[in-house]
């Protein structure tokens, strides 16, 4: 049976994917790490809520608690308009580092879930990652399952987040320049 690390950005996200896996046969193991995530109360809600679903379903969850939102940061300021891909860089290519070590035979993440992330960018990267550290990415569009993940996250009464995580999404979800 083939072993993937699924990095894991949230627990509602991770509904869907870790159920696909699954039925496709897929070892599965469970990964967080998310420096972009802002503000730190932020990123404990979601690593709680992770943790929580992750002990529910049975599914091995290796947590990385360091909060390094300075290094997310370093790394996009005077970029931001490429944020994403450096975001995108940074988890996946942890993601990949873990994976290696831990000799699983896959890696992906639940960022493919979302309809608001940019699926091409993270297949691009994931792939580019995966040939540099000798893991192969593994590409699923797992787009068609988020509204039954959404569903039943609410169901559950899972917290759900209304960004992304980073500081810039959060100030987009609120500022609208000053228009009025």
């Amino acid at each position: 049976m083939a072993r993937v690390l699924l990095h894991i950005c949230c627990g509602p996200c991770t509904i869907y994917p870790q159920r696909y896996l699954r039925e496709q046969g897929y070892e599965l193991h469970g990964y967080f790490y998310n420096p972009n995530i802002h503000p730190y109360q932020e990123f404990q809600r979601r690593l709680e809520t992770l943790e929580t679903y992750a002990g529910e379903i049975g599914l091995p969850l290796i947590a990385d608690r360091d909060y390094e939102m300075e290094d997310y940061l370093r790394q996009v300021v005077f970029r931001e308009g490429e944020r994403c891909r450096v975001c995108y860089s940074i988890r996946l290519r942890r993601a990949a580092a873990v994976a290696q070590r831990g000799k699983f035979d896959f890696f992906t993440t639940t960022l493919l879930v979302s309809p608001f992330q940019k699926h091409d960018l993270i297949r691009e990267i994931g792939e580019a990652v995966g040939r540099e550290m000798g893991v192969p990415f593994l590409y699923v569009d797992f787009r068609p399952g988020f509204k039954e993940a959404v569903a039943e996250s609410k169901e559950r009464g899972m917290y759900r987040q209304q960004y992304c995580g980073c500081i810039y999404s959060e100030k987009e979800r609120y500022y609208r320049g000053g228009k009025k």
